[in-house]
């Protein structure tokens, strides 16, 4: 028996891997175009962290005229949920994360599919069988119980962890003992045959790392496990190879593979993609930096900002703030521009740890909202209550209008004004210009805490108070009645002799705001006095005890 006949017994296969190189032909792009893709397993969770590589994928791919694809990586069965694609896709879209092509919610789009590893299982199986072929792989018959036991002998040992050396057993079985256990029906999987020494260094230079060297992969990895399909990094080499991506972007918790992956490449003769491995995302925890986690930040699963209404906007520009140090400084001096005008590049990525910064996030967001129209945000926020809050919902839909020259105070003007940081907190923002919602338990009286002055303070005013005035005539009335009352009209007079006064004209107004609102902070006084009306302004000066 040849080789060939030998690697046909181990792997049943429709086709050879020859088929395969002319089935994909390489990709015909102009110069500097970079072929990027996304490749999630189905689990049904975005990582915010899969999130940054994914918006990287995408600005690297569109700003040079390339291609991004989605690939769906399922070999795991374990992980896969049910609609777990669907749901990427989704929480993908959501951001502007979208594919040139790949996998879609109605199957796939482009030449080079398919694009769900589970479906490209004979491809594999024709490239594993040109590595035995060649003799860089064999079978091995180890079960999991004996691959352990090695580990826990080589770790008693102090010596490097792993399959290989002497240690690779069935690296030793001939042609006619393969035959036979095979024919016994003894369970196999495929590993490489790896030539590598860890004593030699690879030099290696990566887009965003920089110049490194690595050891080489001395280990026998598995290639092809024994249920047929192949393992993360066979799998990796061979759809990047036939696929033609020319940069491999993902977190460089990914660095401790490459060695397996340029041996990998070099033992299936394909030229290496390059790499661009992303600064891993971190938290302060306690003093201590750590990896952003799963299980331990409820921040790290992209449905946190959905649920907290952080628009997706705001976190894509986040991103893009993490992605290059300079983008900021540029965003705020081309406020007319999207993210999809700045120039991105490799160099000005963060290395070693990026700290995840909530407030800045936050930021962000308080600056994107302030930028929507009245009517843009009063859209969001209903979209917003109706899948999270029934009665801020049928506040907005009752009071349409009215909520829309809530939400347009101090909004469509040079300086709009930051109070909504996210779309959870809008009614934290408004609740007090609804009847239904205002029962104050409390009120944030500042200087002015006797109720009867108060009252009369209020009284004295409404009897002046006109919705007809414009905002320069309804504050020289309520100057004119605080003087009357007792109070400084102006600032500088009270500071300059406040004994001669009750208080300051900024004491007069504060007490007419709590009154109406029972907040001692409130966006504009004149806009929220003109939506109430005189009518409620009395019920709520009647609901002081």
């Amino acid at each position: 028996m040849n080789r060939k006949e030998y690697a046909d017994f181990l792997l049943k296969t429709e086709h050879d891997y020859e088929y395969y190189e002319k089935k994909y032909p390489k990709r015909v792009l102009k110069d500097g175009a970079m072929v990027t893709r996304l490749a999630p397993s189905p689990t049904g969770f975005v990582h915010l962290g899969s999130l940054d590589v994914g918006f990287v994928d995408r600005v690297f791919a569109s700003q040079s005229g390339g291609v991004c694809y989605l690939r769906i990586e399922d070999t795991d069965t374990k992980r896969t949920v049910d609609n777990g694609i669907d749901m990427i896709i989704d929480s993908l879209n959501k951001f502007d994360i979208t594919f040139d092509e790949g996998v879609t919610k109605d199957g796939e789009v482009g030449d080079y599919g398919p694009y769900i590893q589970s479906k490209r299982e004979d491809i594999y199986k024709a490239f594993a069988k040109k590595l035995i072929i060649e003799d860089k792989a064999y079978p091995c018959f180890c079960t999991p119980d004996e691959v352990e036991h090695i580990k826990e002998v080589q770790t008693k040992n102090k010596e490097q962890i792993g399959y290989y050396g002497r240690w690779a057993t069935c690296r030793k079985l001939n042609m006619e003992d393969v035959i036979e256990k095979v024919k016994n029906g003894e369970k196999y999987i495929i590993r490489l045959k790896s030539r590598g020494n860890p004593n030699h260094r690879i030099k290696f230079k990566d887009e965003i790392v920089g110049k490194m060297e690595i050891p080489e992969n001395n280990l026998d990895i598995p290639i092809i496990k024994s249920d047929g399909l192949p393992t993360y990094h066979f799998a990796h080499a061979v759809d990047d190879h036939l696929m033609g991506t020319t940069h491999v972007i993902r977190g460089e918790e990914w660095l401790a593979s490459l060695d397996k992956h340029i041996d990998l490449f070099t033992n299936l003769g394909f030229d290496l993609p390059k790499y661009a491995h992303i600064s891993t995302l971190m938290v302060d925890d306690n003093g201590t930096r750590r990896k952003l986690s799963k299980r331990k930040d409820p921040w790290a699963a992209v449905d946190y900002y959905h649920k907290e209404g952080i628009p997706n906007e705001a976190l894509v520009l986040y991103l893009a703030t993490i992605t290059n140090s300079n983008f900021e400084i540029w965003m705020n001096q081309n406020k007319d521009k999207t993210y999809k005008d700045f120039d991105f590049s490799f160099s000005k990525m963060p290395k070693g740890g990026t700290m995840y910064d909530y407030d800045k996030l936050i930021n962000i967001s308080k600056n994107f909202i302030s930028t929507l129209s009245a009517k843009e945000v009063y859209d969001r926020a209903l979209e917003y209550a109706k899948e999270y809050d029934s009665e801020l919902e049928q506040l907005l839909t009752k009071y349409k209008d009215y909520s829309i020259s809530i939400f347009n105070i101090e909004r469509e003007q040079k300086k709009p004004r930051k109070d909504i940081a996210y779309f959870s907190d809008v009614k934290n923002q408004i609740w007090y210009m609804y009847d239904e919602l205002y029962n104050p338990l409390s009120y944030e009286w500042q200087n002015i805490t006797d109720l009867d002055e108060i009252k009369n303070i209020v009284i004295s005013y409404l009897e002046r108070y006109d919705e007809g005035d414009d905002k320069q005539v309804w504050f020289d009335k309520m100057k004119e009645v605080a003087v009357n009352l007792g109070y400084a009209g102006e600032m500088k007079e009270y500071r300059e002799n406040p004994d001669s006064y009750k208080g300051s004209i900024a004491d007069f107004s504060t007490a007419v705001r709590v009154t109406l609102t029972s907040k001692s902070m409130t966006p504009d006084l004149y806009d929220i006095m003109k939506l109430l009306g005189r009518d409620r302004m009395i019920k709520r000066l009647e609901m002081i005890k």
